[in-house]
């Protein structure tokens, strides 16, 4: 899943591609779309899930000029891809999972 931007419109593709971090789809390769293509204008938020995929990608967009969320420990169920992600420093905030949606809204209403 791609993130691509056409003016000032923002369009997901779904191509079939290789393995990345062993996983297809892979959030690594979806969030180094959203830094490519939304650039500051983005959040990233990472959640919870076993492995390291998304770390990477959520750095990518945290690099980029996005604000960046990720799960906390306490909420989540694998404490895997949030605890990879906050260890890269991909992570600006550790939340619970129900202040998620208020950190969203903040953000569009901001």
């Amino acid at each position: 899943m791609l993130l691509h931007r056409s003016g000032t419109h923002y369009r997901v593709k779904i191509k079939d591609g290789p393995l990345v971090s062993r996983h297809r789809p892979s959030v690594d390769v979806l969030f180094r779309s959203v830094a490519n293509s939304a650039d500051k204008n983005a959040l990233g938020i990472i959640l919870t899930g076993m492995g390291t995929d998304g770390a990477k990608g959520l750095l990518e967009i945290r690099n980029a000029g996005s604000k960046t969320l990720g799960q906390n420990d306490a909420s989540c169920v694998v404490y895997g891809m949030p605890k990879e992600a906050y260890k890269l420093g991909a992570v600006e905030k550790e939340i619970p999972l129900d202040d998620i949606a208020n950190h969203i809204m903040s953000f569009v209403n901001n």
